[in-house]
C-alpha cells in the first residue's frame, strides 16, 4: 500500500528508522523513460534497505508561472499516483507548486529532502531547477546532500535504440497527430482519457449508433481528430467501442466532441464516469455527401474496431 503525502511538505513526518530513495519530477504520463529511472531506484532501495519514493508536482509548474505555455496533461494526479505506485513507489509525495515555488533552495534540499523525507539518494533530471527564482540546481542539491547525508543522481532523458529521447512532449506530439499506437509504445501502456458522460444532441441514436459523449478536463491531451478503436471502461469493466473525436463536419459542427459508440452495450450512461483507452486510429474525420454514406462508413468503422479490439484482448 503506497503512502501518499500531500499538503505542506514541512509538516510531513516519516518514522525515524526510515531512509528513502527519492525520484523527483512531474512524471506526466509515467512513461517508459520515467520507468527506467523508477526501476533503478527500486533496485537501489532494495539493495540498501531504503524506501522507494517519488515526488510529483500538482499542478504542473508551468500552469502557475506561464499558463499560456503549460502543456496538455497526459495524466491526472490520481492517475500519476496509481502509476507510481504500480512502479514500486512505496511513498508518493504531491508537491503543490504554489507552496514551494518561493521556498529557498537550501530549505528544500535540507529541510524537505533530508529532514522530512530522510533521503539517502535523490534522482533528478540533469536540467532540474527548483526553489525561489529557480535558483536550485543539481549542484545545489549535491552540496546539500554532502552535509545532509544523501547522494544525488542526475538523470538524462532516456532514448530508445539511439532515437529521439522518450519525453512527455514527444508523446503529446504523437497524440496530436492521432498516432495513439506510437504514443502507447513510448508510454508503455495505452493512452487513456477519463471523464463524465454528458448529454449530447442524440444524433448518433437517430442513425442507429447511439453514442456516449465524454466531457474531459480541458487541460488534458486529446488525440487528434479522427475515428479510433478503443476500450470504454465503466467501473473498470471494458467494452468495445468506436470513438469519434472532432466537430462532425457532415453536420457542419463547430464544437469539438469526444463521442463513443459502445459495441454490444445497451444502457444509460448519462452522468456516469467513463474512461477511453485508445488502441488504434481507424481513419481521419471526414465530411460525407449524405447520411447514407455516413451510416455505411460508421458500419465499416464498427467492423474494423471490433477486429482491432478482439486482437487486443
Amino acid at each position: 500500500m503506497t503512502d501518499v503525502l500531500t499538503g505542506d511538505p514541512m509538516a510531513w513526518r516519516l518514522p525515524d528508522h526510515v531512509g528513502t530513495a527519492v525520484a523527483i519530477g512531474v512524471f506526466d504520463g509515467v512513461h517508459r523513460g520515467h520507468r527506467t529511472v523508477l526501476d533503478r531506484m527500486v533496485v537501489l532501495a532494495d539493495e540498501h534497505g531504503w524506501t522507494p519514493t517519488a515526488l510529483t508536482f500538482d499542478p504542473h509548474p508551468l500552469e502557475v508561472v506561464a499558463p499560456e505555455r503549460a502543456p496538455r496533461r497526459l495524466s491526472s494526479v490520481g492517475q500519476r499516483i496509481a502509476a507510481l505506485s504500480a512502479a514500486g513507489m512505496e511513498i508518493v509525495g504531491v508537491l503543490a507548486f504554489e507552496t514551494i515555488r518561493e521556498m529557498d533552495a537550501d530549505t528544500f534540499g535540507t529541510d524537505v529532502l533530508a529532514h522530512r523525507l530522510r533521503a539517502r539518494l535523490v534522482a533528478i533530471g540533469s536540467d532540474f531547477r527548483f526553489g525561489h527564482d529557480r535558483s536550485g540546481t543539481v549542484e545545489t542539491l549535491r552540496r546539500a546532500g554532502v552535509d545532509a547525508g544523501y547522494d544525488v543522481m542526475a538523470v538524462d532523458l532516456v532514448s530508445e535504440n539511439g532515437s529521439t529521447p522518450i519525453s512527455s512532449t514527444r508523446i503529446r506530439s504523437l497524440l496530436a497527430a492521432g498516432d495513439v499506437e506510437g504514443a502507447a509504445v513510448l508510454l508503455g501502456h495505452r493512452y487513456e482519457l477519463s471523464g463524465l458522460v454528458v448529454e449530447g444532441d442524440k444524433r448518433g441514436r437517430s442513425l442507429g449508433f447511439p453514442t456516449a459523449n465524454l466531457a474531459v478536463d480541458d487541460r488534458v491531451a486529446i488525440p487528434g481528430d479522427g475515428v479510433y478503436a478503443a476500450w470504454a471502461l465503466i467501473h473498470e469493466e471494458p467494452h468495445l467501442a468506436v470513438v469519434n473525436i472532432g466537430v462532425r463536419p457532415t453536420f457542419d459542427g463547430r464544437r469539438r466532441c469526444i463521442e463513443a459508440h459502445l459495441l454490444d452495450f445497451d444502457g444509460d450512461l448519462y452522468g456516469r464516469g467513463m474512461a477511453l483507452r485508445f488502441v488504434a486510429r481507424l481513419r481521419g474525420e471526414q465530411k460525407f455527401a449524405g447520411i447514407d454514406d455516413l451510416v455505411s462508413q460508421i458500419q465499416t468503422d464498427v467492423n474494423q474496431a471490433r477486429a482491432a479490439l478482439e486482437g487486443d484482448r
